[in-house]
């Protein structure tokens, strides 16, 4: 297969290294912080419904996740990670080990604060292992293991394995997610052929289309009290809201934990989240650069950007998210959507981010976004990132019966396995505390579709005979994923003027 053969058609306008207009950067940059808004706000809202949150708490909380996005974002950006335009924010993976730490507390009669500090300290305490993975190289290496073959169904599997959160949130009104769904598709597909409006900002255009529809439906009653599309009840909250407070913004705000077997335990637990989130962001940093027509990242840039990660969970545990920081799997699918991969546009929502839980009442207006419009978002979003993570087949020849075992198998997994164990999880509560961490750590795995799949593809793949280097993809790969292709790469984005951008094919 000829290199011309391989490279798709070029979708993206502002490339990783072009700088836009800095009004246009902020912009564009609102639109990331919006895509990112369904996911940064449902994390806090699990979290504090399992720990019974005060209302005003939960709201600090929100606003904390956002503030510590912000910092991991422009550390993402910094020499210390991968610079890759990638959003950083709270992690699904952590959920699992959170719940059991809260279990515990609960069992001992504690209150609310005491959760937080105790899933913040073992948060602290874990981030230590992505931390020392990240920087001494050690998980670059497990990048040799990596093929197309592999990456693809991973990829994939970041889009898939959300399904549930699409057509649920859709249902709540239908109208109003439909609305934003035709809008996404016609704004990002048929009307950014006509007008650049529609071809840099479909997804902000598309939450507004949402947005007012559902302002319309409730001022004229067609949405019924109760209904997750009316906004009469959020107006309220937008009234009640401080107009200014920096309490985001100050560490170990809900006190100090006190260290005990709960923070040892909780803390070996984490490490199960901690897995799952590195398997998804190296499945993210691949799927990153093929959107952003970037060359394939190399090993050094997969080990910085775990060790940034790892920081950004030293970072979120003194801020007492309870959660850790990942990269964004939303925001990676708006780079297709938008055809912005600038890091100069990541950097400017990651400000947006610093200065936006500052003022509770654009916060509270923010909140207001109805859940129906963001599931029609992630139905638009994940399902282009399961697209990317197919299109990586390209470079395999499907036409190897071995090749297709190895995807079919990994898939099928990744959704079978997670059904299972969500439905009956691994007990050993009553087994002694080794094996009762032992058996966290692997209902984590089991549950989390994307490490399933990843797990199963790298194993068939580099065990199983049948296949060449060049039939698995890996020879293309590595001609792509080199220092010298970034220098290259990097040098012609140079040569952007400020503003400038590439014209579509």
């Amino acid at each position: 297969m000829s290199e011309n053969e391989v490279k798709a058609s070029r979708w993206v306008i502002y490339p990783i290294g072009s700088k836009p207009k800095m009004g246009l950067a902020f912009l564009l940059g609102l639109q990331q912080l919006l895509t990112m808004f369904g996911a940064t706000v449902i994390i806090p809202f699990i979290v504090g419904g399992a720990m019974q949150l005060p209302q005003e708490e939960l709201a600090l909380l929100i606003s904390t996740m956002f503030f510590v996005s912000g910092i991991t974002t422009l550390l993402q950006q910094s020499p210390l990670g991968n610079k890759l335009p990638i959003i950083q924010g709270g992690t699904f993976s952590f959920l699992g080990p959170m719940f059991a730490i809260v279990g515990m507390v609960a069992a001992k009669g504690m209150g609310w604060q005491v959760m937080i500090q105790q899933v913040s300290a073992a948060v602290m305490f874990a981030s230590l292992f992505e931390i020392v993975l990240g920087y001494t190289g050690l998980m670059g290496y497990v990048k040799r293991a990596i093929s197309p073959l592999t990456i693809a169904p991973t990829i994939a599997m970041i889009g898939l394995a959300l399904y549930s959160i699409g057509a649920p949130w859709m249902a709540g009104n239908w109208v109003v997610s439909l609305i934003t769904l035709i809008a996404m598709i016609l704004y990002s597909q048929v009307f950014s052929r006509k007008a650049k409006v529609f071809l840099l900002f479909p997804v902000l255009l598309a939450i507004l289309t949402g947005w007012v529809a559902a302002l319309i439906g409730t001022l004229a009653g067609w949405i019924p009290e109760g209904n997750p599309a009316n906004l009469a009840g959020k107006m309220e909250l937008i009234a009640a809201a401080k107009w200014f407070s920096l309490r985001p913004a100050l560490p170990f705000k809900w006190g100090f934990p006190q260290l005990n077997s709960i923070t040892l335990a909780g803390a070996l637990g984490m490490l199960a989240g901690y897995l799952g989130s590195m398997v998804e962001s190296i499945g993210d940093y691949y799927s990153c650069a093929r959107m952003s027509e970037a060359p394939v990242p190399t090993e050094r840039m997969i080990s910085r950007g775990l060790g940034a990660e790892g920081l950004g969970c030293l970072i979120a545990s003194l801020f007492q998210t309870a959660n850790g920081t990942t990269s964004y799997s939303e925001n990676i699918g708006s780079i297709g959507l938008t055809h912005v991969a600038s890091r100069r546009v990541v950097r400017a929502a990651a400000v947006i981010m610093l200065i936006l839980p500052m003022f509770g009442k654009f916060g509270a207006v923010l909140s207001t976004l109805p859940e129906p419009v963001v599931g029609a978002m992630f139905v638009a979003m994940f399902g282009l990132i399961a697209a990317v993570g197919i299109s990586n087949l390209q470079f395999v020849n499907m036409n190897n019966s071995r090749n297709l075992f190895v995807v079919g198998i990994a898939f099928f997994a990744g959704l079978s396995f997670p059904a299972h164990f969500g439905a009956a999880p691994i007990s050993w509560t009553e087994s002694g505390m080794f094996l009762e961490v032992i058996g966290n750590i692997l209902q984590t795995i089991l549950t989390t579709g994307m490490a399933v799949t990843a797990i199963i593809a790298i194993l068939l793949d580099n065990l199983l005979p049948g296949a060449t280097r060049a039939e698995r993809g890996l020879e293309y790969w590595e001609s792509e994923a080199s220092e010298e292709a970034w220098v290259k790469a990097e040098a012609e984005w140079a040569k952007l003027a400020v503003g400038e951008e590439l014209s579509l094919k």
